[in-house]
């Protein structure tokens, strides 16, 4: 896996900070609406349940996929036809396909843009031929799905490429900006995630084994292609600052019910789930990278990281989850019993934690976690080391 610090890892002491180019600026919107949009439509359909393909949910979403089409589609049309000065500048930094050129992450980002317009009439169609979705990832979602991943992907090599090519001390704003589209790959992917991610769920083996499975690659390839210190830590934070603002924010909107059977009356928008306590494991992470850094990277650090981060991940959310299914979280701040929609019944199975005797935390299944979790820490390694080296 060769040496974990290379050039872009050298972590240069940061003074001055280069402004974010308006395209990058238009993408981390894009990448910012899409994800508020999603946890808001998610909540629509708890709270409220179908309703037109017009929501302001969705035009959230959809107008982040414009944001992104449009700002990459016009950097691909001026890296293409420049001026012969510009262009020599451009067209070294970019990636030609189809006879344009643009910078691989606008490549990435504009292949989601497409097939997030195109998943719209098909989701709507699908809809109004067969009414509600019985599982979240229906064929239309996932087309969905996959288009925005590509973009919040598209943004995060579009910042990390500009901050490799940035010099030493002048890119801290790209940096920032690298973590903070991470942050949204993150949530993303953990949204993905959802059905399994209850803290009712959190003291049996599955939800520790898909979470090791899914995590360590994205925080420790992050941290390997940063320039900034401490960069699993503060992508996490970026994670948990826009699911905790949704958390908060959503159920201020006064909303009801128009579908039955309604087992829950509501009166106000369902929040997501209190986001996972991930900048605690993070630091672990970090905190590994950097006692190593300038060393090779071989399968002792992955084994070191994929142990600590997993050891840290199943002591905090043990416990974790047994504050949010107490009383002490049923309050504005943890949405402890607030995350029901309204079609689920009341009961004390709210508040158990399921599947402890047919899924138990056993040393097989705690096994089964770590080898996911250093095999996840790998190629998060092998990932960063490709991604320090994105100049285009």
């Amino acid at each position: 896996m060769e040496s974990v610090a290379q050039p872009a890892l050298a972590r240069p002491r940061v003074e001055r900070a280069a402004a974010l180019p308006w395209y990058l600026t238009a993408m981390l919107a894009g990448s910012t609406s899409i994800i508020v949009g999603l946890l808001w439509d998610i909540s629509w359909h708890m709270t409220i349940g179908r309703d037109t393909f017009w929501t302001p949910a969705h035009m959230a979403i959809y107008l982040g996929g414009v944001l992104a089409g449009l700002s990459c589609g016009w950097l691909a049309l001026r890296t293409t036809f420049a001026g012969p000065e510009a262009a020599r500048a451009d067209q070294a930094v970019a990636v030609r396909f189809w006879g344009f050129r643009a910078p691989l992450g606008a490549w990435v980002a504009i292949w989601g843009a497409l097939a997030m317009l195109t998943s719209a009439p098909f989701d709507d169609w699908w809809h109004n031929a067969y009414g509600l979705d019985v599982e979240v990832l229906s064929p239309p979602h996932t087309v969905l799905a996959a288009g925005m991943i590509a973009i919040q992907l598209g943004a995060m090599l579009l910042a990390l490429a500009l901050q490799n090519r940035a010099a030493p001390g002048e890119g801290r704003a790209l940096g920032l900006a690298h973590l903070y589209a991470a942050g949204v790959v993150v949530l993303m992917v953990l949204t993905m995630t959802l059905e399994y991610s209850y803290p009712n769920r959190r003291h049996a083996a599955f939800f520790y084994q898909i979470m090791a499975g899914v995590l360590p690659i994205l925080l420790v390839a992050v941290a390997r292609s940063s320039r900034l210190r401490w960069a699993a830590t503060i992508t996490s934070a970026f994670y948990m600052l826009i699911t905790c603002a949704m958390v908060w924010i959503l159920p201020l909107f006064p909303a009801k019910p128009l579908l039955g059977p309604i087992n829950t009356p509501l009166d106000h928008m369902v929040p997501p789930l209190f986001p996972l306590l991930l900048v605690v494991p993070a630091l672990a992470v970090d905190a590994v990278l950097q006692r190593r850094e300038g060393k090779r990277a071989g399968w002792l650090d992955a084994f070191l990281i994929g142990a600590g981060f997993l050891a840290v991940f199943v002591a905090v959310h043990w416990f974790f989850a047994e504050l949010q299914l107490s009383p002490a979280s049923r309050n504005a701040f943890f949405a402890g019993d607030d995350v029901w929609d309204y079609s689920s019944e009341p009961g004390p199975w709210r508040y158990e934690f399921w599947n402890v005797d047919t899924n138990p935390l056993t040393p097989k299944s705690m096994g089964i976690a770590l080898l996911l979790s250093i095999g996840s820490t790998g190629l998060g390694l092998w990932w960063g080391q490709w991604m320090a080296k994105v100049r285009r």
